[in-house]
C-alpha cells in the first residue's frame, strides 16, 4: 500500500476490528458522524469490515452484514452496506470507490443477489456513480417500537450478473445496518 494519493491509489483491505476508536480516527468525535442520528433510527453493527490507511491512520471504511428481508412477501436476504466513511481531510480523492467497491467484491462471495444501503439525499449521486440503483419505493425496517418507512433514501446494487430487484412491497427483517 502507498502512503501518497499522487503516486497511486492505496488498496482497501479487511479490517479485523472496526470500533468506535476507529470511527473516530476517520469522522472525529462527533456526536452525530452519519448526519443521520435526526432520522432516529437504532441500527446494527456491521459483521465485516473494510478499510484503507493512510500513513498508518485508517481513513475510509465501509462495513458489511447479511440481512433478512421480505420482496414481494417473499423471505429472502440481503447485504447490508453500511458505516461508509471517508475521512473529511481525504475526500475527493476516490477513497470511497475504493473502500465500497472492496465491500462489494466481498459481499458477492456472501451468497444474496442484493446489496443495500441507505443513505442520506445528497449522497445518492455518488453512490450511483459506484453502480447503486435508487429503489423509488417506501422501505419498512425493524425498530425496538415496531416496524418503521425508512426515513432515508434506500439504494441496491446487483451482487450477481443475471440479478434485478424483485417487485412487491420491501421490508427489512431488522433494524437497518
Amino acid at each position: 500500500m502507498t502512503d501518497s494519493l499522487s503516486s497511486a491509489l492505496p488498496t482497501a483491505v479487511r479490517l479485523t476490528e472496526y470500533t468506535k476508536t476507529e470511527q473516530i480516527e476517520i469522522l472525529g468525535d462527533s456526536a452525530d458522524p452519519f448526519g443521520v442520528a435526526d432520522a432516529g433510527l437504532t441500527w446494527l453493527p456491521k459483521e465485516d469490515h473494510f478499510g484503507i490507511r493512510q500513513k498508518g491512520r485508517l481513513v475510509a471504511h465501509a462495513g458489511l452484514l447479511r440481512l433478512p428481508i421480505s420482496i414481494g412477501g417473499v423471505g429472502t436476504q440481503v447485504v447490508g452496506v453500511g458505516g461508509v466513511a471517508v475521512a473529511p481531510d481525504m475526500r475527493g480523492h476516490g477513497l470511497a470507490r475504493l473502500v465500497v467497491s472492496a465491500a462489494v467484491d466481498h459481499a458477492r462471495t456472501m451468497g444474496p443477489q442484493h446489496g443495500l444501503l441507505f443513505c442520506r439525499p445528497p449522497l445518492v449521486a455518488l453512490y450511483q456513480r459506484l453502480g447503486w440503483r435508487t429503489l423509488e419505493q417506501d422501505v419498512h425496517v425493524e425498530q425496538p417500537e415496531g416496524p418503521v418507512v425508512m426515513p432515508l433514501r434506500t439504494m441496491w446494487t446487483p451482487l450477481r450478473d443475471d440479478a434485478s430487484w424483485p417487485t412487491g412491497e420491501v421490508r427489512l427483517l431488522s433494524l437497518p445496518m
